[in-house]
């Protein structure tokens, strides 16, 4: 594999001016970068990332650690991520935490051991409940900044990176009673999360405030038959207006009132967050909280890079960066 001396010596300069033309360093002749980067792609070069690592105590390498690899919603982060990652010269190693603290304390601790730079994720469901958070400021207190997205821990003082889960289902809930709807129902598998826990909180305030409705709360676990919970919700509380906290329920309110014999708008209005992917998967399809995954990703590696690249950042000068939701209007809404 050829090197840096050889390429300088081939073209009679310093190493270092080699070094900085490949870098696009202005300090180089434009005449002069041509040429090194002619030559060093005649001869395939690929610089030693190993050794410029070691040289300049920097990987270049972001951990990304996300709780489930088949939610189509992180997996649009993650290509956010990865792309703005490359732009400014980034790669990245992903590490699934499958919602678990053990799996997710064990991500951490295998990068940390000079694989990466700093650490983008989002914090598992079972970190979420138990409030653990010691292993994330083990992290920040070791040099390796942290950003988090959408579940955030918000007792770790570190950037982030969220959407207006509050705002984004009042308003919801408002767009619901401007139909004319009298029992608005909101549904959630996530409410141990705390995007659900936000979520739930601007329903409640859109209904309470509404003076004629009272909340009508439907919370699903893993364990149990989401088909049947929702059908028995819809028939007991004659609903006819639902706002689901996560895609998976929306579209299932859809297909169970259709199956009931409800005419979706007419008979219910149904509203929930969703990519254009997934709300295709009901007839008629969904109308969707539209968070803008891969925007969230950019962002988040915006962040972190920033902070990697400004040596002299404060690690209680920390930013939250709220990345703004649309609502799509589909056939389940009039």
């Amino acid at each position: 594999m050829v090197t840096l001396k050889q390429l300088a010596k081939e073209l009679n300069v310093s190493i270092s001016t080699v070094s900085k033309a490949l870098n696009n360093s202005e300090e180089i002749g434009e005449d002069t970068i041509k040429r090194v980067k002619e030559l060093a792609e005649l001869y395939n070069y690929k610089p030693n990332r190993v050794a410029l690592s070691l040289k300049q105590n920097k990987t270049k390498t972001i951990g990304v650690i996300i709780p489930d690899i088949l939610n189509h919603f992180l997996a649009k982060v993650l290509f956010g991520i990865e792309r703005e990652a490359t732009l400014h010269g980034y790669n990245i190693i992903t590490c699934i935490s499958n919602e678990t603290l053990d799996k997710e304390k064990e991500a951490l601790q295998l990068l940390a051991n000079g694989s990466v730079d700093g650490f983008i994720l989002s914090v598992a469901q079972e970190t979420q409940i138990k409030n653990e958070v010691n292993h994330f400021k083990k992290a920040i207190s070791q040099g390796l900044p942290i950003v988090m997205f959408d579940r955030v821990a918000h007792d770790v003082l570190c950037d982030k990176v969220i959407v207006d889960d509050f705002d984004a289902v009042y308003n919801a809930a408002k767009v619901l009673l401007l139909e004319g709807r009298k029992k608005i129902g909101f549904i959630s598998s996530i409410d141990d999360l705390s995007v659900g826990k936000l979520r739930e909180r601007g329903y409640n305030k859109a209904i309470l405030e509404s003076n004629n409705q009272v909340p009508l709360v439907l919370r699903i676990s893993k364990m149990e038959d989401s088909q049947l919970k929702i059908k028995a919700f819809l028939e007991s509380n004659h609903i006819d207006g639902v706002i689901a906290a996560d895609s998976a329920s929306g579209v299932i309110a859809i297909n169970t009132a259709i199956s009931m014999g409800l005419n979706v708008p007419k008979d219910v209005s149904v509203i929930g967050f969703s990519s254009k992917f997934i709300s295709n998967h009901s007839i008629p399809r969904l109308t969707s909280i539209r968070q803008h995954a891969k925007d969230i990703g950019a962002n988040a590696a915006q962040l972190l890079i920033k902070r990697l690249q400004n040596k002299n950042a404060s690690d209680s000068d920390v930013s939250t960066r709220i990345i703004k939701t649309s609502l799509i209007k589909n056939g389940s809404t009039l």
